[in-house]
C-alpha cells in the first residue's frame, strides 16, 4: 500500500478529537474562549474535511472568482484502456486537461460566431474562463478518472477602438451546443490524445490504430448542464451556480449514503452505499442484467467492510 494511502487512515482516527491536539480561541472582550481540535484535512477518507474543502471551495468560486456569465459543466471520461495511466501519470492528466480545454474553447468561439486569426497573439485572441476538477472515482466507489470542468458559455473578447485594442472585454454568448458539436468535439480530443499516448510510448502503433478504429469509441464528453445568469444565485437545489460548482468539488462518497447491516452477532456484516438518485436507473448490479428505467429503482453496492476500506483506499488521491 502506499505510504500516502497508510497516512490516511490513521489521521481520520484523529481528527477533530482533542487529546490528539487543539488550539484555543478566545475573545479578547468577554473573555469567552473554547477548544478548537484539530483536524486531519485528509482529501479522500474524512467526511468532515472533504465537504468542508467543497463547501469551502464552491463559495470562494462562486463570489470571487466566477464572473457574471452564463457557464456550462463539461465532462469528459474516456476508455478503460486509457484509464490506468491517467491514475498513475500527472504528465497524462495534464494532456488531457490541455487538449480537451483547447477543443472546448474552439468550439465554443465558433458557437459565439467568433473567428480566431490564426496570426493573432494568444493574449489579444477571444478566451473562454474556466476551471478544472480532476475525478478519480465513480459514483459506486468505483476507480474511475475523469474531467470536470466549469466553463463560461460565451468568450471575452477585447474591444476594439480604431485599429487598435483597449484594455476594455466585452463577453460574446455561445449558441446552444448541438449534438454535431459535441461528436465533432469528441472526435478530435480522441485523436489528439492518442496521438500522445502513442509519442510517449504508453501505446504502441498497432494499439493506437486498434483505438482508433473503435465504434463507439469509448470516449464520452456531456455538455448538458448549464447554469444561465437567472439561475446561477436561486437558492435552488439543482439550478444553482454554488450547487454546480460543489458537485464538481464534492469529495469521493457521501456519509450519509452508507448503511451498516449487522450480522447475528451484532457485528458490522455487511455494508451499502446507495448510489445518488440520477445514477439509479442506470445501475446494473448483482442480479440485474439490463439498465432500468424505472423512475423508482434503487441501486445500491453491497460489500463487506474489508472491501469498503479496499476501494477507499483505492480512491485516496496521491500528493500534489
Amino acid at each position: 500500500m502506499a505510504a500516502h494511502v497508510e497516512e490516511e487512515f490513521p489521521a481520520y482516527l484523529r481528527c477533530g478529537i482533542l487529546a490528539f491536539g487543539f488550539a484555543r480561541a478566545r475573545c479578547g472582550t468577554c473573555g469567552h474562549d473554547f477548544l478548537v481540535a484539530f483536524s486531519c484535512k485528509g482529501r479522500g477518507v474524512c467526511p468532515s474535511c472533504n465537504g468542508r474543502r467543497m463547501a469551502q471551495t464552491a463559495a470562494h468560486l462562486v463570489d470571487h472568482v466566477v464572473p457574471p456569465v452564463p457557464v456550462r459543466q463539461w465532462v469528459i471520461s474516456v476508455p478503460k484502456r486509457l484509464r490506468w495511466h491517467l491514475g498513475a501519470r500527472p504528465e497524462a492528466v495534464s494532456a488531457l486537461t490541455k487538449f480537451f480545454i483547447d477543443e472546448v474553447e474552439r468550439l465554443v468561439n465558433a458557437a459565439a460566431g467568433v473567428e480566431v486569426a490564426r496570426s493573432k497573439k494568444r493574449t489579444d485572441s477571444p478566451r473562454i474562463g474556466g476551471i478544472s476538477f480532476l475525478h478519480r472515482f465513480g459514483s459506486a466507489l468505483n476507480h474511475h478518472v475523469h474531467l470536470h470542468a466549469c466553463i463560461t458559455d460565451g468568450v471575452f473578447c477585447r474591444t476594439a477602438t480604431g485599429d487598435q485594442a483597449d484594455s476594455r472585454v466585452r463577453f460574446i454568448a455561445a449558441r446552444p451546443i448541438t449534438s454535431d458539436d459535441l461528436t465533432a468535439l469528441t472526435e478530435r480530443v480522441r485523436r489528439r490524445l492518442i496521438r500522445w499516448y502513442k509519442r510517449r510510448g504508453f501505446l504502441d502503433a498497432e494499439a493506437a490504430s486498434d483505438l482508433l478504429s473503435w465504434n463507439p469509441s469509448g470516449f464520452s464528453i456531456d455538455a448538458s448542464v448549464r447554469i444561465s445568469l437567472d439561475d446561477r444565485d436561486v437558492p435552488s437545489f439543482s439550478k444553482s451556480l454554488e450547487h454546480l460548482v460543489r458537485y464538481c468539488a464534492r469529495p469521493a462518497f457521501a456519509v450519509e449514503r452508507l448503511a451498516v447491516i449487522e450480522g447475528r452477532d451484532g457485528k458490522p456484516d455487511r455494508v451499502c452505499y446507495t448510489l445518488p438518485r440520477h445514477k439509479r436507473g442506470q445501475w446494473i448490479g448483482p442480479g440485474r442484467t439490463q439498465k432500468s428505467t424505472a423512475p423508482d429503482e434503487q441501486g445500491v453496492v453491497t460489500m463487506s467492510p474489508t472491501d469498503l476500506l479496499d476501494r477507499l483506499a483505492d480512491l485516496v488521491p496521491p500528493p500534489r
